[in-house]
């Protein structure tokens, strides 16, 4: 997980213990904003700096240390998409992010003890969002802040963004595809669901013109599609499963297939097969895969279309890792990612935790 660290005097010398213990688990990659000594400074400073690296998609969740922990959390709330948690003890960190879904952590060093700081951060990294109801409550922040109804976008630039479509219909067939006694038929209905759903908030981005028809009573203006020329890209075979979902949305849309694999020793994409429609320059394209785990897989095809002519690219996916999305933004930076989770991270194999096992298994009831 990528993490953002701030502090201002007051809250150093915790920020440096939180630090050594997250370096110590190998499996975090800290970003630094400062301040590195204890002379006198003021909060807003840093804790801007921070907060502005997590809304730019820098960092996935960011800790803040200041004397009381107060300072810092009202500086990173007044960044558009920040929710900051100024938690006290192992209860509030759970719930800080069980309902209110906090991507920001603020924490008094002169309140709390180094002991229970660092019970705090393991608390508050590991414990998921449980959605449902509180997913609600947390979108009414989203649209005051401007973001999608559904979702929060990662950075403030026109592309390269990273959105999470957290609806609570979502989130309840997500969390039935998890479990592992989900037999593959409804696996696949589940999935093919949850990219219907999705469609809504991916497609946000197409253009509408007015054009005047007749209702059984008069003339009127209507919205309608500008420019309908759209592709929906599978990444095989898991990306099948997506794709049904998404067409009896988007029925004229036309299908193209990119085929790959990855080396179980390697973790590479292998590449062997892609056809496009001859179009696919002039097309709105969704490049779906369920799974953005180390993120060559998508990386590669988006490679793909491009070499091709495709340009107006967006990647569609169930789940992502936050390795996924550091590697594949780094490649295309671009391209927007969609996905209904952010999981945790990925294990030694490259699979997502906690994940949903293989996707592409999973749909086609193979091992």
């Amino acid at each position: 997980m990528r993490i953002a660290l701030a502090s201002d005097h007051a809250g150093f010398q915790l920020k440096e213990e939180i630090r050594s213990l997250l370096e110590g688990q190998g499996d975090h990659d800290l970003t630094d904003h400062g301040t590195y000594t204890e002379q006198s400074t003021d909060y807003f400073d840093w804790g801007l700096k921070a907060a502005q690296s997590v809304r730019e998609g820098k960092a996935d969740r960011g800790i803040l240390f200041c004397g009381s922990g107060i300072g810092m959390s009202i500086i990173a709330n007044k960044v558009k998409g920040i929710r900051c948690a100024l938690c006290h003890d192992h209860l509030t960190a759970v719930l800080s992010r069980r309902h209110n879904n906090a991507n920001m952590l603020a924490l008094g060093s002169r309140i709390i003890g180094v002991d229970v700081a660092k019970e705090i951060t393991m608390a508050w990294l590991c414990e998921q969002f449980e959605a449902g109801r509180h997913a609600a409550r947390v979108d009414k922040i989203n649209v005051y802040d401007g973001e999608p109804a559904g979702g929060f976008i990662r950075n403030n630039e026109e592309k390269g963004r990273t959105v999470v479509i957290d609806h609570p219909l979502v989130l309840h067939k997500l969390g039935l595809m998890r479990n592992k006694e989900t037999s593959s038929k409804d696996f696949r209905d589940l999935v093919q669901e949850v990219a219907g759903l999705m469609v809504y908030e991916t497609t946000r981005h197409l253009q509408l013109e007015e054009a005047v028809i007749e209702t059984p009573l008069e003339k009127t203006s209507v919205s309608s599609l500008s420019g309908k020329k759209m592709a929906i890209v599978p990444v095989l075979r898991a990306g099948l499963g997506m794709v049904e979902g998404i067409l009896k949305l988007i029925p004229n849309a036309k299908v193209g297939h990119i085929g790959l694999y990855r080396d179980p020793e390697t973790l590479k994409p292998i590449d062997y097969y892609c056809k496009l429609p001859n179009d696919i320059s002039e097309r709105d394209i969704f490049v779906v895969d369920p799974m953005l785990a180390t993120g060559g897989s998508a990386a590669a095809a988006v490679s793909h279309i491009k070499s091709l002519g495709g340009k107006r690219i967006s990647l569609v996916s169930l789940l992502a890792a936050p390795e996924g999305i550091k590697m594949f933004h780094e490649e295309h930076g671009d391209v927007d990612i969609y996905t209904a989770a952010i999981d945790r991270c990925l294990n030694s194999h490259g699979y997502i935790l906690p994940g949903l096992g293989d996707a592409g298994d999973r749909l086609f009831g193979t091992k």
